[in-house]
């Protein structure tokens, strides 16, 4: 598994299914080697091993147009020199190293990620250089993963290209609340972010929303980004005294007692796919008020809230503080929809394709990589109105879909 920061997973979607994939495919008897990026400074050497997955640790670049490349260069280079039978590069934009993997006859799936070219971080250079590695993973890769059908659609209609559909797992939690008191909060008596800062996160349309509602309960927000300093300042000053940054918060339990107890959930991502903290989120029978995409949609149905402009986010905060009742609801709803998103089944899809690879069960004719005109192109844009949480009856999670072979893991 190369082109993540590896495990412990510490860091955001990637390093999660690395890691939850990466324990479940050794407890069913596979080697798996995952490359890591070393830390600068660290106090401890890192280890060799981790839940059964050998680790190997090089560094990278610290800089971050040139983080992600650098390290999965050093990585793919070691693995060309320590074969391994199937290969998983994790974020199209590693595209340009696939050549390498193909000279050396490894099979590779790429795991392409959201619409990165979308993302507000990038300038026009960085834009391009992502778009033009969409095309490059399907041209180079051996077969494609997508982790939401939003994604899934995108490549096709403007690729022609097949992917297999594999999301993330929502681990069902009840943490309690035993600890919330370290922070002075109450079970059911605050809102949550947990996000990266950065700009398509929408964390500062969050805080500005919260800061002209009348809500009475606070805002706990937390999350920070490397290389956002500007935008960091941004959100801090769109705050009033309400709304608590708590920064990074990397005790797991805490987090978990803060998705589990919070009033609701505020979710602002809108470039990825499926988001693993929104499942989390559900996964701990929150009440989500999410930015209005596909991609949200997709996960939340119909438990959600949603959002666009800070307008949004003051009328819908202040419709869930009338109606606690309903949060609740929305809640034991959410819990339902995150019981779709299996990591036994997702690993499984891994599993399954890894198998292909190995045999080399895949088409050697690969789409061309030649973009098309298509509407698709648009496909992260907001898909109707923001709404509320209807009143009708809570409809039953549709049946996963079958995608190029591999079960995709959706309610």
């Amino acid at each position: 598994m190369v082109g993540t920061r590896g495990v412990p997973a510490r860091y955001g979607g990637f390093e999660t299914a690395v890691e939850e994939v990466g324990r479940r495919l050794v407890e069913r008897g596979h080697r798996v080697v995952v490359y890591c990026r070393t830390v600068p400074g660290a106090d401890a050497l890192p280890s060799a091993e981790h839940l059964g997955m050998e680790l190997v640790h090089l560094p990278a670049a610290r800089t971050r147009a040139l983080e992600t490349l650098s390290h999965t260069a050093l990585s793919v280079a070691h693995l060309t020199a320590h074969r391994t039978d199937a290969a998983f590069v994790f974020n199209a934009a590693n595209s340009p190293l696939l050549p390498v993997l193909r000279a050396a006859r490894i099979p590779v799936a790429t795991h392409v990620d959201g619409l990165e070219w979308k993302r507000a971080k990038w300038g026009p250079t960085g834009r391009r250089y992502y778009r033009a590695a969409e095309a490059l993973a399907v041209r180079w890769s051996d077969a494609l993963i997508a982790d939401a059908q939003g994604i899934a659609d995108y490549y096709r209609d403007a690729f022609d290209a097949p992917t297999s559909l594999l999301t993330y797992g929502a681990p069902l939690i009840e943490p309690g609340a035993d600890r919330l008191g370290e922070l002075g909060l109450e079970p059911r008596g605050y809102h949550l972010v947990v996000a990266r800062f950065e700009p398509e996160n929408h964390v500062d349309v969050v805080v500005e929303g919260y800061a002209a509602s009348s809500a009475a309960q606070p805002l706990v927000v937390v999350g920070s980004a490397p290389y956002a300093d500007e935008y960091t300042r941004r959100v801090h000053a769109l705050a009033d005294d309400r709304v608590r940054f708590l920064g990074g918060v990397w005790d797991q339990q805490l987090l978990d007692q803060l998705y589990a107890n919070c009033s609701t959930y505020l979710h602002g991502h809108s470039v990825g796919g499926t988001n693993p903290s929104l499942l989390r989120a559900i996964g701990a029978g929150a009440a989500v008020t999410a930015y209005d995409v596909d991609f949200n949609r997709e996960v939340v149905a119909d438990a959600g809230r949603y959002f666009r402009t800070p307008q949004d986010v003051a009328r819908q905060l202040a419709a869930a503080e009338a109606d606690p009742v309903g949060v609740l609801r929305a809640g034991q709803r959410a819990r339902e929809l995150a019981g779709g998103y299996d990591w036994d089944q997702v690993a499984a899809g891994y599993e399954e394709l890894a198998g292909r690879l190995a045999a080399r069960r895949f088409p050697r004719r690969r789409p061309s990589g030649r973009r098309r005109p298509t509407s698709a192109a648009v496909a992260a844009s907001p898909a109707g109105p923001a709404r509320v949480w209807p009143d009708s009856a809570l409809l039953p999670a549709p049946t996963a879909p079958v995608l190029d072979g591999v079960r995709a893991v959706r309610p």
